[in-house]
């Protein structure tokens, strides 16, 4: 996209949203029992009640709509296609601009570590026959391309129905879409299997008109029928959203995280699922407040860590799990710094070092390639 194209609040929802991925895995070192990667394992401890309310804070409350924001700003930015561009022509221009680079880091994370001892030579093998199938063990971060790339394969399904839907139209879809996102917590409390789920089908009643499909569609409901809305209005309805969805979210954490307690991780994280209605409810909230920005041009800075975002993403992992190691220092219940302060700026100096070799990456010829 051309410069004088770029729209302003998006290129500032990227950096925000790319910090935000950061705060989310900074947190996790402070509840998860093994942090050798940076990021929660299947079980959790909360060492205290500091490190409770600080990590409900900060990946809940504030960073848990990361995920979503980036699945709102491509659909924002896609939906509904180009008229005249062809299934085959958008795949082809899409897919060139994240899948060389999301193949180059699958293999980096499943061999770079050997470099320092970061993984055994078995446990690389192990990766790379896995890779056709799944991200590496030491980048399970890597799990949001998946989806993203399903959203890119959907695209052109439901852009010719977008075109032509009107606001109601829309609106039954997002009604549906909203009622999907309690599913998560029907089952935690209620069933693991729900309305025709079985060991033989896995297809719910919903199964189509959940997921990221709904941020799909959000997204193009706010672009086109929400686009009258004053600033005044969008502050309104989304100063509030984003407030509720986010306290309900932060709290669910402080709920289940009972320090000294060994607790499942999917448990103690019951309501942090990115379809879930309380983080659905905050990242409609903080979209309607970054449209708000109506700068006829974005500061360079932002602009250029826009464009670095996607690399920042993919990279960010190396650098975070020996920054928090270094801060952490072996100790979560007494690190380096004090818990509040800590997760930020282990978030901070790898959104630093992230941008710094992304930007340097980017000189490389064929770059786009590497870094997008």
């Amino acid at each position: 996209m051309k410069t004088k194209e770029r729209i302003v609040f998006i290129d500032y929802i990227r950096v925000i949203a790319c910090f935000m991925v950061m705060l989310v895995h900074a947190s996790e070192n402070f509840y998860g029992t093994d942090t050798a990667d940076g990021l929660a394992s299947n079980m959790s401890m909360l060492a205290n009640e500091s490190n409770r309310f600080w990590v409900a804070f900060y990946d809940g409350g504030l960073a848990r709509v990361s995920v979503p924001l980036f699945m709102i700003v491509s659909a924002f930015l896609l939906v509904p296609m180009p008229k005249g561009q062809t299934m085959p022509a958008f795949y082809r221009r899409r897919f060139m601009r994240i899948i060389p680079p999301f193949v180059c880091f699958l293999l980096l994370y499943t061999f770079l570590p050997l470099l320092w001892g970061g993984m055994t030579w078995e446990q690389s093998m192990a990766d790379l026959r896995m890779l056709p199938f799944n991200f590496p063990s030491m980048a399970g971060h890597l799990w949001f391309m998946y989806p993203l790339i399903s959203l890119y394969l959907i695209i052109p399904v439901v852009s010719p129905w977008l075109e032509r839907s009107s606001a109601r139209d829309e609106r039954i879809f997002l009604t549906i879409f909203v009622v999907s996102t309690f599913i998560p917590w029907l089952h935690r409390f209620v069933s693991p299997e729900i309305w025709g789920e079985c060991f033989w089908n896995q297809f719910s009643m919903l199964w189509y008109c959940s997921g990221y499909l709904g941020y799909l569609v959000l997204a193009h409901y706010i672009r086109v029928h929400l686009a009258h809305w004053s600033v005044t209005k969008r502050l309104r309805v989304g100063l509030p959203c984003f407030i509720v969805g986010a306290a309900f979210t932060a709290w669910s954490f402080w709920w289940k995280g009972e320090p000294g307690q060994l607790i499942e991780t999917p448990m103690l994280e019951w309501s942090w699922e990115f379809c879930t209605p309380n983080v659905l409810l905050a990242t409609f909230g903080i979209f309607l407040i970054f449209s708000c920005i109506r700068q006829p041009k974005a500061p360079a800075i932002i602009g250029a860590l826009s464009r670095l975002s996607f690399g920042m993403y993919l990279m960010h992992m190396f650098f975070l799990a020996p920054i928090a190691s270094f801060i952490v220092a072996g100790n979560v219940a007494a690190p380096q710094l004090p818990v509040w302060l800590a997760i930020p700026v282990i978030a901070m100096l790898t959104f630093l070092c992230s941008a710094i070799t992304t930007k340097l990456l980017s000189f490389l010829p064929g770059s786009k390639y590497l870094v997008g």
